[in-house]
């Protein structure tokens, strides 16, 4: 078994962290080159063939992409501590926020960056950076949503540390390339929930 990954890119650090969390060492890692575009050449177009990051190779030969997908293998493989639900019900409601997360949140930022940033230009072709201007205020009507919430309650899907808390906090990391402080906009509960998640040793990769 390994995983495909890429350092810098926020959807595999989704990954690792939630291995991190897992307490998982003994996967082996194999870095993809993003800037040297070595993820749209073979061999990796034989793993994934959509040229995607990250990619889990199964020891059966198998490849898992998606990050929500590897997640929701390794829970199985590996269920504590859980963090995708006791139940089905639970399940569903933590599916719904992490989906919410990646959807209103992750995306608005990647459009942001991917077509307003010049380090990303060789990935983003073409670029176009009035629609990444104006994903911005996308961005801030997500945050302004998720800020509510968690004046509302601890973690984002609740009462408890789960994987919509790390698709939530490599979003905001990623937008950093986009200069985006959550304190500096006025969300006040969502810069807190991100400095509790920034400590956590899972963080760090």
């Amino acid at each position: 078994m390994k995983l495909y990954t890429a350092s810098r890119a926020p959807n595999p650090r989704r990954v690792r962290m939630f291995l991190a969390e897992k307490g998982v060492q003994d996967i082996p890692l194999v870095e993809i080159d993003l800037n040297a575009l070595e993820h749209k050449r073979e061999p990796y177009r034989r793993v994934s063939p959509l040229a995607k990051v990250p990619a889990l190779e199964l020891d059966d030969g198998r490849v898992l992409t998606e990050s929500r997908a590897i997640c929701t293998w390794l829970e199985g493989r590996y269920p504590e501590p859980n963090l995708m639900g006791r139940d089905a019900e639970e399940r569903a409601f933590i599916e719904m926020v992490d989906r919410q997360a990646e959807f209103y949140l992750m995306g608005a930022i990647a459009n942001v960056v991917r077509h307003t940033h010049p380090g990303l230009a060789p990935l983003e072709q073409p670029q176009f950076p009035e629609f990444g201007q104006a994903q911005r205020a996308k961005v801030l009507e997500a945050a302004a949503w998720f800020d509510q919430r968690l004046q509302q309650q601890p973690w984002f899907a609740g009462e408890r540390f789960t994987v919509a808390d790390i698709t939530a906090f490599c979003a905001l990391e990623f937008g950093r390339l986009m200069k985006f402080k959550p304190e500096a906009e006025g969300f006040a509960a969502l810069q807190d929930w991100r400095d509790r998640v920034a400590v956590r040793p899972s963080a760090a990769v």
